[in-house]
């Protein structure tokens, strides 16, 4: 192997281990009692849930369903999300940390009951989230303490035979793992053959608010009395949702390892964080580790990401070799809760399901029963936590600060040192901006000695993109906008490409 290249597939286990999807784009206008924008995890479960309802629903693909975050996770269906209950009982109180555990809660049963007739590999597993800092071992204390408050299963442990370096953990009983491309593909078939279609190929390109909602698309009108977006940043932004999360990149290899493979979910808190989870494929058990996380287009080389996250799979596990590797990204709010409900208050009928944070398994699943249940007009126990109307906890305000402080910087640095005209010819493989006739271009030439020339700015607020050595896009270091070298758009909020220079 060559000394640049990376050990294992440039695939997701997810995709790799399950076939591809067929369902037809959508061919005319159609009439609905719901329209769902988006074909993942909160898409699909929402569908569900409202078909469960007796609502008609139309679901509205882009690309193909379960392909984009859904299929980069690592899949773990837990309410444990790192040492976060105490912080929620802090910044919210204890009726809302309440809620948010009872969702999460639920959301492992819901899962749990669907795979009864789904064959999704699900395990009943313990997860663990860790600290390795004899410092740390009080807000471990601390978050038992406060999860317990809550209703949860945690304990106190002090030793994780898998994890050595473990000074001390909460642990979480009876939480969950699972194949979510197998889970969803099932929920689509269920869907689509009970009161709503899936549409794949069908990019959304508008919504309009009334009585009836218009969902505009190339392949025709979806009118809907009411829309939900889940697309993971949503597609249209009335209430500036860009500024109230920030999108975080991260790493997963797939490992096989000589040892037994660790019993649980295993989850180390921090920047950068750890997690780890085995799955079997075809009777052959493999390790996933992830980690590495930082903001989308600041983290310096994501061919070094990879290799980090390899050292730490080999750091704790005998690892004989890495079969998969892959990148995902996630939104995170900047109080830490995801965005369930109202899209806006001068927005009726339109919903948003976005901000999960890397926890989507489960707060995916809660957007579905939310919303079902909000559309129905019933209203959900467990919306006033997600609400998206929310205002940022007074213990938020710095965070918030510094995160569009961050964005406006990256901006003005871009745009006032870079980049420069030049006139070196570009190696295969290599990658860079350059400034010509005062606009900037981004120029790729790949192994073939095939030149792609696009704009350098993204379509979304005129940032500067950067290009992403590991996965051979332009991603935008102000607020997560990612690109195909061609331009094309791979992930919001920009929802136009670049265009061709």
């Amino acid at each position: 192997m060559n000394e640049n290249e990376l050990p294992g597939t440039d695939a997701s286990l997810w995709l790799e281990t399950t076939p591809s999807t067929d369902f037809q784009p959508l061919a005319e206008d159609k009439r609905v009692d719901v329209a769902v924008v988006g074909g993942g995890i909160a898409g699909l479960s929402i569908a569900m849930e409202l078909t469960d309802a007796g609502k008609s629903v139309a679901v509205l693909e882009a690309k193909r369903i379960a392909s984009g975050v859904t299929a980069r996770t690592t899949a773990k269906v837990t309410s444990q999300h790192g040492l976060v209950y105490d912080e929620l009982t802090s910044k919210f109180g204890r009726e809302k940390a309440r809620q948010y555990a009872d969702a999460n809660e639920a959301a492992i049963e819901i899962v749990a009951d669907r795979a009864d007739r789904i064959e999704c590999d699900l395990r009943r597993v313990p997860a663990y989230t860790f600290v390795n800092d004899e410092n740390d071992r009080n807000r471990v204390r601390r978050e038992v303490n406060a999860a317990r408050n809550v209703g949860l299963p945690a304990s106190f442990v002090e030793r994780i035979p898998q994890i050595p370096a473990a000074v001390a953990a909460v642990r979480f009983d009876d939480q969950a793992q699972f194949h979510p491309r197998k889970y969803l593909l099932g929920l689509a078939d269920e869907v689509s053959h009970d009161g709503c279609d899936v549409f794949e190929g069908t990019t959304v390109t508008g919504v309009t608010p009334g009585s009836p909602c218009e969902v505009e698309t190339a392949r025709g009108t979806v009118l809907a009395d009411d829309v939900v977006l889940a697309t993971h940043f949503p597609i249209t932004d009335p209430a500036g949702y860009f500024a109230r999360m920030y999108p975080k990149q991260s790493y997963v290899v797939a490992v096989r390892t000589r040892d037994p493979a660790p019993d649980g979910m295993f989850y180390r808190t921090g920047t950068p964080y750890f997690s780890a989870r085995s799955h079997e494929i075809d009777g052959e058990s493999v390790v996933l580790v992830g980690g590495q996380n930082h903001k989308t287009g600041q983290g310096g080389s994501t061919t070094e990401r990879y290799r980090a996250v390899e050292r730490e799979a080999r750091n704790h596990f005998d690892v004989d070799e890495v079969v998969f590797r892959w990148s995902t990204q996630d939104y995170r709010s900047v109080d830490g809760v995801p965005f369930i409900g109202p899209i806006a208050p001068w927005r009726e009928h339109v919903y948003v399901a976005t901000g999960f944070g890397g926890w989507g398994m489960t707060t995916g699943v809660v957007a579905g029963r939310i919303l079902a249940e909000e559309i129905a007009g019933t209203g959900s126990e467990w919306a006033d936590v997600f609400d998206p109307g929310r205002l940022p906890p007074l213990s938020n305000a710095t965070s918030f600060v510094e995160e569009n402080t961050n964005a406006g910087k990256q901006f003005v640095a871009d745009w006032t040192t870079k980049p420069h005209a030049t006139t070196e010819p570009l190696p295969p493989g290599n990658a860079r901006i350059v400034r010509e006739n005062g606009s900037a271009i981004a120029e790729y030439r790949d192994e073939n000695d095939e030149l792609h020339r696009v704009s350098a700015v993204c379509t979304h607020l005129k940032c500067l993109v950067k290009w992403n050595d590991a996965e051979e896009t332009w991603d935008c270091p102000c607020h997560g906008s990612r690109f195909d070298c061609d331009g094309s758009v791979l992930d919001g909020p920009a929802v136009r490409d670049l265009p061709k220079r």
